[in-house]
C-alpha cells in the first residue's frame, strides 16, 4: 500500500514530496509525462526566475489572494533563496528585483532537487497518467491500468495552459463530480490578438522596449513583442489581467521625456514633414513607429506619442498563456488545502484559483503551496 501519493511532478508536487519525505512519510510521485518539471524546464529556457526580491507585504499583496497570505509569510522569496542555494544553486537579483540563478537554467536546480529527493527516498514514476477515480486513484501506465489506495495524496496537476506538457485540466469534471467547486479557467499573463494592417508585417518579431503601458490608473514600464498575431510579452502579460476584463490599453512611447518637450520638438519641425519623418527625428524606434502609423494617424502627433490609444482584441488562447486564473475554490478547501469533499486529499499550485503576473511570482506561489500542502499532508 501506497503510504503517501503526489500526483504531478512540476515545482508545487515537488515541494509537496519533498515536505512529505522529510517528515519520514514514504513517497511515490505519478507523472504522466515521460520526465519530470517539462513546464518548469520551459520556463527556464529564457532564464529561470525563481522569485522577486520585494519586501513581503508588498510580494503577497501582489497577488491580492489572501488565502496565500500566511503560506507566502512563510516561504516567500528570501526563503526560495535559501531553499536554492541549499541545493548548492546559487542566486543573483538583477536590477528590477528578479531572481535567477546564476546559471540562468532550470536545469541544474531540477538535477540537484531530484537528487535530494532520491536521497530521501522518493520514488518517481513516469508515465503513469492519472484517469480518474475507480476505488481509489487509477493510472494509464505503459500497459495497464493501475490503481492506487495511498494513506494521504496530494494533488498537483497544473492548471489549463500548456497542454503539451501536462497541464491539460483532465481532472476538472472527476474533481468536479466529487462536488469539488472549480471556478472556470481563464488566460493569464497573455498576449491580446491585434488585427494588423498589411504593413505591420516588416516589423513582425520586433520589440518595444521602455514603453509605459498605462491600463486605467496604473502605469507599466515594460518590454512587448509585436507578433503576426498581436502584442505579446513581459510588458503586456503585467497588465494582461485588467485587459482581459476589458480596459483599455494606452501606449507612452516616450516615457522619460514629458509632454511639454516631445511639443516642443515638433514645434520645431517643418509643417510639411510627414508622420514617419517626424517619429524618425523624435528617436522613436521602427517598431514603435510603426504602432503610431497603425493606431495613430487619425490624432494628434503629440497624443499619438504620449498617449497612443491601441485596440485589442481577444487573449490569445489558453493554452498560449503562461498561466491560468481560476480553478479549485478556495471554499472548497480547509485552511491546510485539503479538499472538504473528498478527506486525506489535498491540492497546491496552478490548480487553486490564484493569479499572479510574470516575475517570480508564478513560482514561488507553486512553491509555497506546494510546500503548505505537503506539510498539511505529512501531519495525517
Amino acid at each position: 500500500m501506497v503510504d503517501a501519493l503526489v500526483i504531478g511532478a512540476g515545482p508545487a508536487g515537488l515541494m509537496a514530496a519533498e515536505e512529505l519525505a522529510l517528515a519520514g512519510r514514504r513517497v511515490v510521485v505519478c507523472e504522466g509525462k515521460s520526465s519530470p518539471g517539462r513546464k518548469f524546464l520551459m520556463a527556464g529556457k529564457s532564464g529561470l526566475n525563481i522569485t522577486k526580491d520585494q519586501d513581503s507585504s508588498v510580494f503577497s499583496g501582489t497577488y491580492r489572494c489572501p488565502e496565500l497570505e500566511p503560506m507566502l509569510a512563510e516561504f516567500g522569496p528570501e526563503a526560495v533563496m535559501d531553499w536554492c542555494r541549499g541545493l548548492g544553486v546559487e542566486v543573483f537579483t538583477g536590477s528590477s528585483g528578479r531572481v535567477f540563478p546564476v546559471a540562468m537554467k532550470a536545469s541544474p536546480l531540477l538535477r540537484a532537487w531530484l537528487a535530494r529527493l532520491e536521497g530521501l527516498g522518493v520514488e518517481l514514476r513516469s508515465r503513469w497518467r492519472w484517469v480518474g477515480f475507480q476505488d481509489g486513484f487509477a493510472f494509464q501506465t505503459t500497459d495497464s491500468v493501475q490503481v492506487l489506495r495511498p494513506s494521504v495524496t496530494v494533488l498537483a496537476l497544473g492548471g489549463a495552459s500548456w497542454a503539451r506538457l501536462g497541464s491539460d485540466a483532465a481532472w476538472v469534471p472527476w474533481l468536479a463530480a466529487k462536488g469539488v467547486e472549480i471556478e472556470g479557467f481563464r488566460p493569464a499573463n497573455m498576449g491580446f490578438s491585434v488585427d494588423w494592417s498589411a504593413h505591420m508585417a516588416k516589423v513582425f518579431g520586433h520589440a518595444v522596449k521602455g514603453a509605459a503601458l498605462c491600463v486605467g490608473n496604473r502605469r507599466e514600464r515594460g518590454e512587448f513583442v509585436i507578433s503576426s498575431k498581436g502584442l505579446e510579452g513581459g510588458g503586456i502579460y503585467a497588465v494582461s489581467a485588467a485587459l482581459r476584463e476589458g480596459a483599455a490599453l494606452v501606449l507612452d512611447l516616450m516615457p522619460d521625456v514629458t509632454e511639454a518637450l516631445v511639443a516642443e520638438r515638433l514645434g520645431a519641425m517643418k509643417a510639411s514633414e510627414t508622420l514617419a519623418n517626424r517619429l524618425r527625428k523624435l528617436g522613436l524606434s521602427a517598431s514603435a513607429a510603426a504602432l503610431v502609423m497603425e493606431f495613430g494617424r487619425d490624432v494628434p502627433v503629440l497624443r499619438a506619442v504620449k498617449a497612443l490609444p491601441v485596440r485589442l482584441g481577444a487573449p490569445r488562447p489558453m493554452d498560449e498563456a503562461i498561466s491560468v486564473a481560476g480553478g479549485v475554490g478556495f471554499s472548497s478547501v480547509t485552511k491546510d488545502l485539503e479538499l472538504k469533499a473528498l478527506p486525506r486529499t489535498f491540492v497546491c499550485g496552478e490548480m487553486l484559483d490564484w493569479e499572479a503576473p510574470t516575475g517570480g511570482y508564478l513560482l514561488t506561489g507553486c512553491l509555497a503551496t506546494g510546500r503548505w500542502a505537503g506539510r498539511a499532508a505529512a501531519r495525517i
